[in-house]
């Protein structure tokens, strides 16, 4: 008899994903297996993991499958509705025909040993992943000449970014503003039209993005009296494969730099200020919020 722990874990979920499985078997020898895969879920980590398990079990043997996935097991046991991940599901289908598999459902993080350590590789697999990840330049090809990133394999999910920045100018100045007596005129409408056709234009200016469908460019302007100056804030939203940072990062630059021109004639001591990422999520990095 074989018995088979395996466990998914994601980060961000959608997310970078990883999974784990030891193999025991029945004269107590015990082997270990992981991996990761980009922008996938939880749920298709959990049945990567069954699936690495089976096929790295001898197929005319007795296997006992442990999991703490309700999802794996209830819809393999209870025919739970497969509305999604069809094609593991199909390559799992494919591996349990013929074979004498019993499944068992396990609480996680309960002091099961396999069960933790299932879990640990996982988590791990992700962890190496982000290393490998982190010390690669994306845009980089191994021959180190630059190139678009491939996101065909990525999966499509929600993303967000938040970028901020300030333009930074005397008292007299804002106060201008505010009471809308600028010469060239209204500052804050045309600063925020001027961020939301750069947000629009960002593969035009920057060369290696891509073209993305942007659901949301919000250009957001406030008078902030103790700078003194204006905050500009850029969110920008998508449901697709790639961030959109890019994005917000081209929509705050130019709506500061449109407030700067506005404001020179009056305030040659104007400048623009910290402009930087506030919070970024979706995608295999997941949640970043700047604290």
């Amino acid at each position: 008899m074989i018995t088979i722990y395996t466990d998914g874990a994601c980060s961000g979920n959608p997310g970078l994903g990883g999974w784990g499985a030891v193999i025991i078997k029945e004269d107590g020898e015990e082997s270990y297996f992981s991996g990761s895969q980009e922008d996938t879920t939880n749920n298709r980590m959990e049945i990567q993991a069954v699936i690495e398990g089976l096929e790295n079990s001898n197929s005319d043997e007795e296997i006992r499958i442990f999991s703490d996935s309700t999802y794996v097991i209830n819809t393999l046991t209870k025919n739970w509705k497969r509305n999604a991940n069809h094609d593991l599901w199909s390559r799992l289908d494919d591996l349990v025909k013929g074979r004498n598999i019993k499944w068992n459902w396990v609480k996680g993080h309960s002091g099961d040993k396999y069960n933790d350590l299932a879990d640990e590789l996982a988590v791990k697999a992700i962890d190496s992943k982000k290393k490998v990840t982190q010390n690669n330049l994306t845009h980089i090809d191994d021959s180190g000449k630059l190139k678009m990133v491939d996101v065909s394999e990525k999966e499509i999910s929600e993303r967000l970014a938040i970028v901020q920045g300030f333009v930074v100018m005397k008292k007299e100045t804002l106060e201008i503003i505010k009471q809308g007596e600028l010469d060239k005129g209204d500052i804050i409408t045309l600063a925020r039209t001027a961020g939301i056709t750069a947000a629009k234009s960002t593969p035009t200016l920057i060369p290696l993005c891509h073209t993305i469908p942007l659901s949301e460019i919000k250009i957001e302007i406030e008078f902030e009296d103790n700078l003194p100056g204006l905050k500009v804030t850029c969110i920008t939203r998508a449901e697709w494969k790639t961030g959109v940072e890019i994005e917000a990062f081209n929509g705050v630059s130019i709506a500061c730099v449109t407030i700067y021109d506005m404001c020179k004639a009056i305030d040659r001591s104007a400048y623009i200020s910290e402009i930087k990422l506030i919070k970024k999520s979706g995608g295999s990095s997941g949640l970043f919020v700047r604290e």
